[in-house]
C-alpha cells in the first residue's frame, strides 16, 4: 500500500491507496491522515461520482446552507452545494462511488440528491459496526479490505442500473460530458421521456445535468493544471468564455481563479489519478 506524504491547504496529509489488485470497477479509496495545531477548512468541489465518508478522528462535514455538522459515517450524493470539510485530527477513509455502483450499494441515489446524509439512514446499524471494525483495523490495508468486502456485499444484494441507463452514463463520461443527450434515447431504442425518467430514478440527476457535472469536473481539473480559462472554454464546448463561468459558479459556488487554488483538486493526482481509468461504469 503507497503512502505519499503531501499539502492540504498547507497541512501536512499522508494519503494512501489500495494496491491495484484489490481495485473494484467504479469504486476508487482513499485514506487521509493529518495532525494540525488548528481545523483546516476545505469547500467541498462536486465530482460525478457519490462520496461514502468513514472518519476515525475529528473531520466533520458542515452544510453552509442549513449550518447542519455531520460527522463518522456519511454519505453524500452528486453535486452538493455549499459544502465544506473541517477537522485538526484527521483519520478518514474517502470512498467514491460511480452512480450506477452507488445505485446498487446505497440504493439511493435519486433520494440522496445532492445532500449529505448519515451512512446510517442508508445501511442502518451495518454502517455502525463496519465503522467500528474499520477503527480497529490495523493498517489502511485492513480497511480497505474491509471496505471492499462491504461495497461487494451491498452491490450483491442491491440493483442494478438498467443496460440503456449504464450505457448512457458510460457515454457521458468517455466524451467529457460532451455529448447530444437527446441523441442518447434513440441509442439505447427509447423513448426520451423514458430515458429522462429511468436515467433520473437511477443515477439521480436528468442526462443533460450529469453531462455538465462531468464536463464541469474536466474543466475544473484542466484549470487545476494551470491551464487558461479562455483555452479551457473553447476546448470544453462552452459557447464563450462567460458560459463556462456560469457553470462553475452552479456547481462550486466559485470562480474559475478560486476553483483552481481549490485544496481538494491540489491533491486528486495523489489520491484518485492512479485508478480513475479503472472506474468505468
Amino acid at each position: 500500500m503507497p503512502v505519499v506524504p503531501a499539502l492540504l491547504a498547507g497541512v501536512a496529509v499522508d494519503i494512501a491507496t489500495p494496491p491495484p489488485s484489490t481495485r473494484l470497477a467504479g469504486v476508487s479509496m482513499a485514506g487521509f491522515h493529518s495532525k494540525a495545531a488548528q481545523a483546516a477548512e476545505l469547500r467541498i468541489v462536486p465530482h460525478p461520482a457519490l462520496t461514502i465518508f468513514l472518519d476515525f478522528g475529528d473531520a466533520v462535514l458542515v452544510d453552509d446552507v442549513s449550518g447542519e455538522r455531520r460527522h463518522g459515517a456519511i454519505a453524500m450524493g452528486l453535486a452538493p452545494a455549499g459544502i465544506r470539510g473541517s477537522g485538526r485530527n484527521v483519520d478518514l477513509l474517502q470512498v467514491r462511488l460511480s452512480p450506477p455502483v452507488a445505485h446498487a450499494a446505497l440504493g439511493a441515489c435519486a433520494e440522496l440528491g445532492g445532500s449529505v446524509v448519515a451512512l446510517e439512514d442508508l445501511w442502518g446499524r451495518e454502517a455502525g459496526r463496519i465503522l467500528e471494525r474499520l477503527h480497529a483495523a490495523g493498517s489502511w490495508d485492513e480497511r480497505f479490505a474491509i471496505a471492499r468486502a462491504a461495497l461487494l456485499e451491498r452491490c450483491a444484494a442491491g440493483r442494478t442500473v438498467d443496460p440503456e441507463v449504464a450505457h448512457v452514463w458510460r457515454q457521458i463520461m468517455t466524451s467529457r460530458g460532451q455529448v447530444r443527450v437527446e441523441h442518447l434515447a434513440d441509442e439505447v431504442g427509447w423513448s426520451r421521456k423514458r430515458l429522462w425518467s429511468r436515467f433520473g430514478s437511477q443515477i439521480g440527476l436528468t442526462p443533460k445535468r450529469a453531462a455538465t457535472l462531468v464536463r464541469f469536473d474536466h474543466v475544473a481539473h484542466r484549470l487545476a493544471a494551470g491551464q487558461r480559462v479562455a483555452a479551457v472554454a473553447a476546448d470544453s464546448g462552452f459557447v464563450d468564455q462567460s458560459h463556462l463561468n456560469r457553470d462553475v459558479m452552479t456547481f462550486a459556488g466559485m470562480t474559475p481563479t478560486a476553483v483552481a487554488d481549490a485544496p481538494w483538486l491540489s491533491i486528486d493526482d495523489i489520491a484518485w489519478a492512479a485508478i480513475a481509468h479503472t472506474c468505468r461504469v
